[in-house]
């Protein structure tokens, strides 16, 4: 909740800069943006942050009812060190009035003890601090190894506003036509929080994980025993029933924007069709299929036959919960069998040939 609530906040602040830098105001301009909200530094530390993807411009409506959108040119680091200063005040008074934080003499900030002492709780704050959480090591800092030299060097430190522990980034942006772009961008803040390419064992039992770039002080490894690297993944893991991807603005499930400003047309305004008229080809618009969906995010094609090359099509679909197996076991025995009858009597009947015709091997590939 409380997540949720700063996220909001980020949000309102950015968007309110975007429709004032658009000439607009809130009543006749909206933005939209997705954000998706990742727990995890590159030390398998827990390190909340918001990878948001934010409209470089404001829609705004027309007469006829559709959408124009405006284009915003990119912000300075000027206008980002402002915007870090205005979320980090709000968000330090809400955290306030919340009871997590305190104010000082000077003006800054300092968490109470009124966090409750849950042992989650001690694990999320060692996963912060770069401590061990368990075992004979515990409230050390995590063993690292270095082997580069420091380095001052900041690559984009022109591009990013920061400001008592804020730091808000807007340095990759992506035009409309440039889909490949846009989806490498989704894949890296969607990626999960454990690289397994990164990830490999000590001579002696314990876990090294490598960090995707080095530190400043020329970190490049850290080391855990087992049990700590169990309390580290604990500690990535999210609430039950917590949402990490939300939507805002135009992009909003509910919003009445929705349907004008995305392909498929699908929003709270969303016109049905019942009279049976064609729809255009961008009303058409369908989500891709399973097999598509496994070959884009796992690299895995069933499609295409591993032994000739040729497509594979399906030749049954079982869908009675009754014949679906509960275990593995069933799924080897009795669902083969089924289907295997099921071609038998097709076979039996001429309806239906269960062997391919004879063709010639692919082009290009030797037969097994």
């Amino acid at each position: 909740m409380i997540t949720g609530q700063v996220l909001g906040i980020v949000y309102r602040v950015i968007a309110t800069h975007l429709i004032k830098k658009a000439g607009y105001s809130k009543t006749t301009a909206r933005t939209g943006a997705v954000t998706l909200i990742q727990r995890f530094g590159s030390a398998l530390n827990l390190n909340i942050h918001f990878h948001m993807l934010f409209l470089d411009g404001v829609y705004v409506d027309r007469q006829d009812g559709s959408a124009r959108f405006c284009w915003v040119s990119s912000p300075t680091a000027q206008e980002l060190t402002q915007l870090s200063q205005t979320i980090a005040r709000r968000v330090g008074r809400y955290l306030e009035r919340r009871g997590l934080l305190e104010r000082d003499d000077e003006n800054s900030y300092l968490t109470t003890d009124s966090i409750s002492e849950d042992p989650m709780n001690q694990l999320l704050g060692h996963s912060i601090t770069y401590r061990i959480a368990v075992g004979p090591q515990a409230g050390r800092k995590v063993f690292t190894l270095q082997t580069l030299p420091a380095c001052e060097a900041d690559d984009y430190a022109d591009t990013a506003g920061k400001v008592s522990g804020f730091s808000l980034h807007a340095g990759v942006a992506a035009r409309s036509d440039e889909r490949k772009k846009l989806e490498r961008l989704c894949r890296y803040i969607s990626r999960p929080a454990v690289a397994e390419k990164r990830l490999s064992l000590t001579p002696n039992g314990n876990i090294r994980y490598q960090l995707k770039t080095p530190y400043r002080d020329g970190t490049t490894h850290v080391i855990f025993e087992p049990l700590d690297f169990m309390a580290r993944l604990a500690a990535l893991v999210p609430r039950p029933r917590a949402n990490l991807t939300r939507f805002h603005g135009v992009f909003a499930p509910n919003s009445k924007h929705r349907a004008l400003v995305t392909p498929s047309k699908r929003g709270k305004s969303a016109k049905r069709q019942i009279n049976g008229d064609e729809r255009s080809p961008v009303e058409q618009h369908a989500a891709m299929t399973w097999a598509q969906r496994l070959k884009r995010v796992f690299n895995i094609d069933i499609s295409t036959c591993d032994a000739c090359g040729g497509a594979v099509r399906v030749i049954a679909s079982i869908e009675d919960p009754v014949v679906i197996p509960t275990t593995l076991a069933a799924l080897a025995g009795q669902a083969l069998k089924q289907i295997l009858s099921h071609l038998e009597r097709k076979a039996e009947s001429k309806e239906f040939n269960p062997l391919p015709e004879n063709r010639a091997p692919p082009q290009g590939r030797k037969r097994p």
